[in-house]
């Protein structure tokens, strides 16, 4: 099995950026891909992005194409979702999901409030 557990949200005012960390653990040579997605208040699950687990070639939903950037770094079995220029409409729970062939483990999320 694959444990992922997200860190680093909080609140931000527009305009500021956050980053955020999806440690993995167990099984993680197994990992394929690591997705980030969002939960705001009242609406559904929402894609953001995801990177290989080579840490190459991520891929983002347009909302946050140019604003925010995920990485890995290796050697930490860690990915990031750096946020830029966040708006109020990014408030959401964050969460990072490990893709394992058919499987996915999803972490417990972690709060992102922009304020105006």
């Amino acid at each position: 099995q694959v444990q992922v557990i997200e860190s680093g949200g909080g609140s931000v005012q527009a305009g500021g950026s956050l980053r955020l960390s999806c440690a993995a653990s167990g099984r993680t040579f197994s990992i394929k891909a690591v997705s980030w997605f969002r939960q705001a208040p009242g609406k559904e699950r929402e894609f953001v992005g995801l990177i290989d687990w080579s840490g190459t070639s991520p891929y983002y939903e347009e909302s946050v194409k140019g604003r925010f950037i995920i990485s890995r770094d290796n050697a930490e079995n860690t990915v990031y979702l750096q946020m830029n220029r966040l708006k109020p409409e990014d408030t959401a729970a964050y969460y990072c999901v490990a893709n394992v062939g058919p499987e996915e483990y999803w972490g417990q999320g972690t709060r992102v409030t922009v304020s105006s």
